[in-house]
């Protein structure tokens, strides 16, 4: 895993296992193939990776040349917890599933084949309706520029 990908509060062991098995499947059953990458299975440190979770396909991150690409996949009722970055800007593509999104508090519905852009600053969650996978399209992804509103987080919200 390259120096970037050294991502800190990953699922490991039988955990590890199950999700991937579930989620390798459910992108199976779309017919989609996943890059030819070693994925992130994130809890962000809280341990309920079920409920407050997601897993990453880091296509490239290139803070040289200054682009990102990953597929973020969530299962059904899966967060990926309410945050923030301060220089990163996102656009979002919801290639297969339904994500209900909260943004700067205001509540709304992704659908397949819809994206949203998300500047620097935009606080943001989703939560998958059923699995969801959404193409990420991004300024380089930088540790200490995730900005979590919940404080259990990283160091203070900071990762």
């Amino acid at each position: 895993m390259s120096e970037e990908l050294d991502f800190p509060f990953q699922v490991t062991g039988e955990k590890r296992a199950q999700a991937l098995a579930h989620c390798q499947d459910t992108i199976r059953a779309w017919g989609l193939t996943m890059p030819d990458v070693e994925p992130l299975l994130l809890d962000f440190g809280l341990g309920r990776f079920d409920e407050i979770g997601e897993i990453e396909f880091w296509v490239a991150n290139d803070p040289e040349t200054g682009y990102c690409g990953k597929f973020l996949f969530v299962a059904d009722g899966q967060t990926c917890p309410y945050h923030h970055h301060g220089m990163k800007h996102e656009t979002f593509f919801l290639v297969k599933g339904t994500l209900r999104l909260v943004v700067d508090e205001e509540e709304m519905i992704l659908q397949e084949g819809e994206t949203l852009v998300m500047p620097p600053g935009k606080r943001h969650s989703f939560t998958g309706v059923g699995p969801a996978l959404l193409l990420e399209v991004s300024m380089p992804s930088v540790r200490q520029d995730n900005f979590f509103a919940d404080s259990a987080i990283g160091d203070d919200g900071v990762i």
